[in-house]
């Protein structure tokens, strides 16, 4: 009996682990509250696109990308849900086996380097004006961590310094999650994103629709599914096919995909501060220390 239970409890880890591989958007939505309406961000193509204090208790995991294309479904530390006891073990097992580093703190403040973020060495240049500080956020639609995050990304962009530049990059690791990529800068070309950014989220996380068809490997399906998805938000189908494959759309993709691979992006959401740090809602310690860690190193780089 304890074999099998033994081997019941492994089958149920592998499939937790291989959570959407066939289908990308086929994870569950994750509970949190409905953002609200996205204010105005810099998202343009040749920039390279990008809880509230009641969510800060609520559960929130990262998606980790293996090599071979397999997901990894990790539990924040703290989490108090019990959605599945294996998760658990598996985080903490993680958490233990994480080197701690004892790196000088970002000017004084509690955040440390190697263990609140990450110092990218060397340097990556930024494509931000003089002056602007850059943060960039990788994520990605069908992730519903990046979607349980959003609520904080939109608090904190209401309240953002006005010298951070804010930019939302989708990765690209496969044909399904570059077809969602590509949805996010049509909408973007067409001058709609801001306008329907949250409710992409939504309509995969809350509505079930994976937005890519049933075949993440068919392009030209999850593009007849989109235009479905558009004509119901009231947008212009005839703009929506021109700007698909536009010349525009497709530098953007390009460059997305050289951003995560410059930064070597494994798990969404994740975020980069003007070309030098790192990090994530684990390494900060839940969502609203993300942010706040964010304004800290965006301040000391603002300085500088």
């Amino acid at each position: 009996m304890r074999v099998r239970a033994l081997l019941i409890a492994l089958s149920a880890a592998l499939t937790l682990t291989a959570c959407g591989r066939q289908e990308p958007s086929g994870l569950a939505p994750a509970k949190a509250p409905a953002p609200p309406t996205a204010p105005a961000v810099n998202t343009t193509a040749s920039a390279v696109p990008g809880k509230t204090a009641a969510d800060a208790g609520k559960p929130l995991t990262t998606t980790n990308f293996n090599e071979d294309g397999s997901e990894t479904i990790v539990e924040t530390p703290g989490d108090t849900s019990a959605q599945n006891k294996l998760l658990a073990a598996v985080a903490s097992t993680v958490a233990a086996a994480t080197p701690s580093a004892s790196a000088a703190a970002v000017s004084g403040a509690q955040w440390q380097d190697g263990v609140n973020y990450n110092r990218i060495v060397p340097a990556q240049p930024t494509n931000v004006p003089a002056g602007q500080v850059e943060v960039l956020e990788f994520f990605w639609y069908a992730c519903p961590h990046c979607y349980a995050l959003e609520p904080s990304v939109q608090t904190w962009l209401k309240s953002k310094p006005g010298y951070v530049t804010f930019t939302r990059v989708p990765v690209e690791w496969n044909e399904g999650h570059r077809s969602l990529a590509r949805l996010f800068y049509t909408l973007e070309a067409m001058g709609k994103l801001n306008d329907t950014h949250v409710e992409v989220f939504k309509e995969i996380q809350v509505n079930g629709d994976p937005l890519i068809g049933p075949d993440p490997n068919n392009a030209a399906a999850a593009e007849r599914t989109q235009l479905s998805f558009i004509k119901k938000l009231g947008l212009s189908d005839a703009d929506f096919e021109k700007y698909y494959h536009d010349m525009n759309v497709e530098t953007a993709l390009q460059r997305a995909d050289q951003l995560a691979q410059r930064y070597r992006v494994t798990s969404v959401p994740m975020f980069v501060v003007n070309g030098k740090y790192t990090t994530d809602v684990t390494m900060a310690g839940g969502p609203e220390k993300l942010m706040t860690m964010i304004n800290d190193l965006t301040a000391q780089e603002h300085k500088h």
